[in-house]
């Protein structure tokens, strides 16, 4: 809303339901009054009305400093929008045209326990087809969904995860250490995506970027999966840069806003 309204001129000539998204939009990214005021654009007092308004219907709060809170009435909409949060209805016409652009399968997982469920599986128009299934699990530090999800997680927790879940050879390029893992989970933090060169599945490659939710925090990941055969390391590592945008567009619509 802030960026259809992003001049004071606008802010002035708004209607009156958009001054009032303004302000709520406002007031829950700002605490202070003076800030409120600066980041709609409107007058003072406009804003004071608004936001008297808001509190009284308790959309927000005024703790004893004087700072704007969420209220219960938008924490109670809020709570219901999640609860019928349907991440493959917003996913499906971002992952479609990730699928049209690289002409490879598209995976969305989500972290389930100490493993990786495939929420959606788009297929190409290439004549074979994946081994995976939607619904089907995998481990994590063997996936490029996986290990995008744990690049979120603390070297704590990195540990914690390797002594509950372990580290199964699935393959001859599995990684089976916790050294090995932390260098690999430090290099996916580094570039913003994680590979799979063949560690889950013999002959199966894949380039992976993580989906935050509302939060901030990376629950889901999505994955361009192609035959090695077909796509040397170098042309898979090209495609990084279209499923950091296409993870990206699917974290905004859930919500997450970079600060």
């Amino acid at each position: 809303m802030t960026e259809i309204l992003d001049t004071a001129a606008t802010a002035a000539n708004a209607s009156a339901s958009e001054k009032t998204l303004l302000v709520l939009e406002g007031a829950l990214s700002h605490s202070r009054f003076t800030d409120v005021v600066e980041a709609t654009g409107l007058a003072k007092a406009t804003v004071h009305r608004i936001l008297a308004t808001l509190q009284a219907r308790e959309f927000i709060l005024v703790d004893g400093d004087g700072h704007f809170q969420p209220g219960p009435r938008i924490l109670a909409l809020a709570g219901r929008a999640l609860e019928n949060l349907d991440i493959s209805a917003i996913a499906r016409s971002h992952i479609e045209r990730l699928v049209a652009e690289s002409h490879c399968t598209v995976h969305l997982g989500v972290a389930a326990g100490d493993e990786v469920v495939y929420l959606m599986r788009q297929d190409s128009d290439k004549p074979y087809r994946m081994p995976s299934r939607v619904g089907h699990s995998i481990p994590m530090h063997s996936s490029g969904i996986g290990k995008v999800i744990l690049s979120d997680y603390s070297d704590d927790e990195l540990a914690r995860f390797v002594a509950r879940a372990g580290l199964e050879r699935r393959t001859a390029r599995t990684i089976t250490t916790l050294e090995g893992l932390r260098t690999e989970i430090a290099d996916v933090r580094a570039k913003g995506y994680s590979r799979d060169r063949e560690e889950n599945v013999p002959g199966v490659s894949c380039v992976a970027a993580p989906v935050r939710d509302h939060t901030g925090t990376v629950r889901y990941g999505l994955s361009i999966s192609t035959l090695a055969l077909e796509h040397t390391d170098a042309q898979i590592e090209a495609m990084a840069p279209l499923a950091i945008a296409t993870a990206d567009a699917i974290s905004a619509a859930l919500g997450y806003q970079p600060r």
